[in-house]
């Protein structure tokens, strides 16, 4: 299976409930009651209310003197919805890891952050597997010291990817963790560090903190570290993974972002919302298990998965 069709088949929920109505605009025409169908599918797709606006303040200028459910109507309709959609999401539209890394300094530090079981850890394994087959040679570090289990499951994925894991034990410093895998990083030649953090709620500021603390740690252990701060998002959240994004970005500075499951979720529009209000690049998303189903975030072919024809 195509990286296209696999996007396209994880967007099929999101798809569905956008299309159904758009469909029903175009057969019928956009009277006011179709358009207001249009606009409640889109915001429920959260796609952004500003964006949504945008949009329908397009089709309704495009509607005036057409004939309703004509072809040239549909067309015009339909190519509305992709541009104001793609004019959005060309905003974020981030470099792939690889390129950062290609032009980056030695060790490129990334740190993961991200709230409890949106599949930080996951995307961080899959994204080091991918890494390893490119011929760069990465390293985890295990700076989520607060849970056993979260040290033992990067340690399962580093044995399973073959990729190495610097760990403490069970309650360490996580700043400890971290200053001691840059040193690893340099003394054993990895190209790319995969810091993995502890899942934290974005509203709790003791553990924003703790954050904050690692970036400064990483800042003395080697100048201008880490190099990106990855975001880890689940779109099946909807505006609460905005929410979480603000909170972050406000924090400690996020400088990329994973949207995770979107294969699950008819929300798949978060990625309109989020891009339309922060402008943070798009690096990752997820549209399945398997390590292949993590991709690189590309704003046309999300269009064109979202709504259903090539832009």
């Amino acid at each position: 299976m195509g990286l296209f069709q696999r996007l396209s088949d994880g967007l099929a929920k999101t798809r569905a409930k956008v299309q159904g109505s758009f469909d029903r605009l175009l057969r019928r025409g956009p009277d006011e009651e179709t358009l207001e169908e249009l606009e409640a599918e889109l915001i429920g797709a959260d796609l952004g209310v500003h964006t949504v606006g945008r949009l329908m303040e397009r089709v309704r200028a495009q509607a005036r003197g057409v004939h309703a459910g004509s072809p040239e109507q549909s067309a015009a309709v339909s190519r509305l919805l992709k541009e104001t959609i793609l004019e959005q999401l060309r905003t974020a539209e981030g470099e792939p890891i690889e390129r950062l890394l290609a032009r980056g300094p030695r060790p490129f530090v990334v740190l993961a952050v991200g709230v409890n079981g949106v599949g930080k850890t996951t995307t961080l394994a899959k994204l080091a597997q991918r890494l390893k087959e490119a011929g760069y040679r990465p390293l985890l570090v295990a700076a989520d010291t607060f849970r056993a289990a979260a040290i033992e499951q990067l340690e399962v994925w580093g044995r399973r990817v073959g990729v190495e894991v610097v760990r403490h034990q069970h309650g360490a410093d996580p700043s400890a963790v971290v200053f001691d895998g840059v040193a690893a990083a340099r003394s054993r030649g990895a190209d790319i560090v995969l810091i993995d953090t502890a899942g934290r709620l974005h509203t709790k500021a003791n553990l924003m903190d703790e954050l904050r603390k690692m970036k400064r740690v990483l800042a003395r252990a080697l100048p201008g570290a880490p190099h990106e701060v990855l975001l880890t998002l689940d779109a099946t959240v909807g505006q609460n993974a905005l929410a979480q994004a603000r909170q972050f970005n406000e924090a400690v500075g996020v400088t990329g972002l994973a949207l995770t499951k979107l294969d699950g979720t008819a929300r798949g529009g978060i990625v309109v919302a989020i891009a339309e209000e922060l402008k943070i690049p798009v690096r990752l998303i997820g549209v399945g298990e398997a390590a292949e189903d993590l991709q690189d975030f590309n704003a046309a072919e999300f269009v064109d998965a979202l709504v259903g024809q090539p832009v």
